[in-house]
């Protein structure tokens, strides 16, 4: 399975990724591009920003 494949599957099945999860549970280190492709092949996908307990800032995926 590609990692489109994988990110695709995820969003359908969970409904949002993250960057680190993306990391942890597939071991795409470059989700944005993988978002990109699927946009690219027509899925609506949505960015969100939030910040973490810390104040870190992240983008969370999901399909539109």
């Amino acid at each position: 399975m590609t990692q489109n494949n994988l990110i695709l599957d995820h969003l359908n099945n969970v409904g949002s990724i993250t960057f680190v999860e993306a990391v942890d549970l597939y071991r795409v280190r470059s989700l944005p591009r993988r978002i990109k492709d699927l946009r690219d092949a027509g899925h609506k996908i949505v960015s969100e920003w939030r910040k973490d307990h810390l104040g870190q800032r992240y983008t969370r995926y999901s399909l539109a």
